[in-house]
């Protein structure tokens, strides 16, 4: 059926799509280790937002959630107006227009989404994610970019997408995207993934399908689950996300298992009587506030009205992909190994994100990325 995602490589292979790839001089068990943190940053980094939304939908207590969640100002007013790409006329006329979030993971929400802590050079993002609301709001994408994309970033030339974040903050990643991309970014979020295995133990535990049997991270001959479907708690979750060996699609299959684990997160969270119960309804929320932080533009109304929107959508509403790249290279000065975006490939999806018709185009188009399947390994 023609292409699916990447073209065949012209380069060194992708180890890892969603965190990208490490600097050359690493050892390679730090560089693996690394590479996997990145990804399961990545491959949760948008769920925050949405259940962030589907949570003040089924769990009520607006006032509550929203005093909990950390704002970190209003990155838009840097970014000049004239700059900015325009929202063209959706392909398929909805009630509401589409919304565009840039999610932001990191091992640290603070160092990633505080500007009083923000200095020039001093951070980066590990995982950098463009979240498409479709304007009828039954449908959601979640689309990772490569935090070592080499992309033009505005004023300072070719470089790394994530260190637009590290030269100047939230707005210059703003400017950066929009300008890669031609999306119109309307909020941002910061995510931090620590206190997703926590999300996971609040849940009850979520049910996966383990493809073959899952040994703990390090220590390949202590089994931590077997083959088959299980309701797996928050340690159990996180070997199955992190397993290294064994994966006869190496990192990319383990990047599948990572957005496996995201899946499950979200069927859990918005499956029928989750929030029923007070107790367990408190945790989860509060653990869900306290991952998220979002730009001021994201009030009270702004949360209610999306929550109400997006009462609705389910995890298989939700399509997670990965930018399409030409394989992974190094800088012009031999430095830097970097990834190389598919433009070709990458064009046309950007388009679709931009006219709302990215859910038809995922699902007809033969060069559309390859989604997340049932069966994961």
């Amino acid at each position: 059926m023609g292409r699916r995602g990447s073209r065949d490589a012209t380069e060194q292979p992708v180890g890892n799509v969603l965190g990208g790839a490490d600097e050359g001089n690493d050892d390679g068990e730090v560089r693996e280790r690394r590479a996997g943190r990145r990804a399961l940053v990545g491959a949760l980094a948008a769920l925050g937002g949405l259940v962030l939304v589907v949570v003040l939908a089924l769990g009520g207590g607006a006032l509550w959630l929203d005093s909990r969640v950390e704002r970190f100002g209003d990155p838009f007013t840097a970014i000049p107006e004239e700059g900015r790409p325009t929202r063209p006329a959706p392909v398929v006329a909805a009630d509401r227009e589409p919304l565009n979030f840039l999610v932001l993971g990191s091992d640290s929400r603070i160092s990633a989404g505080d500007p009083s802590q923000w200095e020039a050079g001093a951070q980066r993002t590990d995982a950098i994610m463009l979240v498409h609301l479709d304007g009828d709001r039954e449908h959601a994408s979640v689309m990772s970019i490569p935090r070592d994309s080499w992309v033009d970033v505005p004023g300072r030339g070719m470089a790394k997408i994530n260190a637009s974040y590290s030269y100047g903050g939230p707005a210059l990643l703003v400017q950066t995207v929009e300008q890669l991309t031609g999306v119109r970014i309307d909020h941002v979020a910061i995510a931090d993934f620590d206190s997703f295995t926590e999300l996971t133990d609040a849940l009850g535990g979520v049910e996966i399908t383990v493809g073959q049997d899952v040994y703990e991270y390090g220590a390949p001959d202590r089994l931590v689950v077997g083959t088959g479907t299980h309701v797996l708690d928050g340690k159990q979750a996180l070997a199955y996300a992190r397993q290294r060996y064994g994966l006869p699609g190496g990192d990319f299959d383990r990047v599948k298992r990572q957005q496996n684990w995201a899946r499950a997160i979200l069927t859990k969270a918005v499956s029928q009587g989750t929030l029923t119960d007070p107790a367990k309804a408190t945790r989860f929320v509060r653990v869900v506030s306290g991952a998220v932080a979002v730009d001021d533009g994201l009030g009270l109304t702004d949360l209610v009205g999306l929550a109400t929107e997006l009462k609705g959508l389910r995890a298989g509403d939700v399509a997670f992909l990965t930018a399409p790249v030409l394989g992974t290279g190094w800088s012009p000065d031999g430095t830097q190994s970097i990834v190389n975006l598919d433009l070709e490939l990458f064009a046309p999806l950007a388009e679709a994100i931009a006219t709302d018709d990215v859910t038809r185009y995922l699902a007809e188009d033969p060069d559309a990325p390859e989604l997340l399947g049932k069966d994961v390994r």
